[in-house]
């Protein structure tokens, strides 16, 4: 693909999400749904977080694609060019594509564990979707769109490890300093549940992590992939 298209589907996206990010600010807190008027703001829901660091993934592809346009392939900086692959591959793949699975599962088992059904009166439709559902084609689109350089796979997972265990100290202490959950599931565990809850969360992102891992290989050392039309894409790595 080339770096003229690959540009403008990354501006499309990143223009997506700037303005879901915008709509998402936008929401105003209610009597009903206080959520974000509450201790730790948007910033205690794994859905947020996840919105902000595709937005910042995908202005990172942008900045990368227009230096490639304006100065040459050779003069995209290096280290840019890994921050791109080591956010994508560590947190922005198994992060999204856990936001997406769990979101669903929940949702479809019991709603009020995850979305409670008075969320509808304050939060759109499409928002509800781009926060939960659109992110799982855009994540598959950059998988196919870019290829991304792995690191090793211990390190991967230790980094992906890293955020899990950030983010669950923050629940906890949003649990501790507030007295409130961030999910409502949360608050209908016994002491023992939770502990098999986050356990479960957690493990859940190294197959995620290895999910993507997989999908990458597999569809860039296709054979519909010929080995020159590889070598024409490295410069934009």
């Amino acid at each position: 693909m080339g770096p003229k298209l690959c540009f403008l589907i990354h501006l499309a996206i990143f223009a997506w999400y700037i303005f879901t990010l915008w709509s998402h600010c936008s929401l105003q807190s209610s009597k009903v749904h206080p959520g974000i008027a509450l201790y730790g703001g948007r910033w205690k829901y794994l859905t947020f977080i996840n919105l902000v660091l595709h937005t910042v993934f995908f202005g990172i592809c942008f900045l990368t694609d227009a230096i490639q346009l304006l100065l040459a392939p050779k003069r995209v900086p290096l280290r840019l060019i890994k921050i791109r692959d080591a956010v994508f591959t560590t947190l922005v793949f198994p992060v999204g594509m856990f936001v997406v699975i769990s979101f669903w599962s929940l949702y479809t088992y019991d709603r009020e564990l995850v979305y409670p059904k008075f969320l509808d009166d304050i939060i759109p439709t499409w928002l509800n979707h781009a926060l939960h559902t659109g992110i799982l084609p855009l994540l598959l689109i950059q998988l196919c769109l870019q290829h991304h350089q792995y690191p090793s796979r211990g390190k991967g997972i230790l980094g992906l490890a890293l955020f899990d265990a950030l983010y669950l100290a923050w629940v906890l202490w949003i649990h501790h300093a507030s007295g409130i959950w961030v999910y409502p599931i949360m608050a209908k565990l016994s002491p023992g549940g939770l502990v098999l809850f986050f356990a479960g969360a957690a493990l859940t992102m190294a197959p995620l992590y290895l999910l993507g891992e997989r999908l990458s290989t597999a569809f860039w050392e296709t054979d519909f992939i010929s080995v020159p039309n590889r070598h024409r894409h490295a410069p934009e790595q």
